[in-house]
């Protein structure tokens, strides 16, 4: 192979990285004081929801301590409650995981830039939502 083929294949492959790379992929930390209003709970959660820079969507949250009953991603600021804008799908023993091929819209991708989206994994005790963390690009 040239140098020059080297080159084309090295800039290529780079591309096609940067390309696939999230916007946004961070830890959560699944909490009851961060439900709107806050619930008193020894369960918690943890996870990472990624965001693309085309809205694309992948992650999952795990919690202990608790019996979930759903998940979702919700639109609303930190210490307000707010709207789905995605159900996630149990996926094992206390895990939730976003849809395969899930995307944000234009608005969604413009509340999830904003700090406005959050995910939370309700119970019977808590059926507005036991345990959440804010999503921040």
């Amino acid at each position: 192979m040239t140098t020059r083929q080297v080159s084309v294949w090295t800039g290529l492959l780079m591309a096609a990285c940067l390309a696939s790379t999230p916007a946004f992929s961070a830890d959560l930390k699944l909490s009851g004081d961060q439900e709107a209003p806050p619930v008193k709970t020894s369960a918690s959660g943890t996870g990472s929801i990624n965001v693309a820079t085309d809205g694309a969507v992948t992650g999952s949250v795990t919690t202990t301590g608790m019996t979930g009953t759903a998940a979702h991603i919700h639109h609303a600021a930190a210490g307000k409650s707010g709207p789905v804008v995605l159900p996630l799908t149990k996926s094992g023993d206390n895990t939730w995981s976003v849809p395969a091929g899930s995307k944000l819209t234009p608005e969604q991708l413009k509340a999830y830039q904003a700090g406005e989206l959050y995910v939370n994994v309700h119970s019977a005790a808590n059926k507005d939502g036991e345990v959440r963390a804010q999503i921040k690009p």
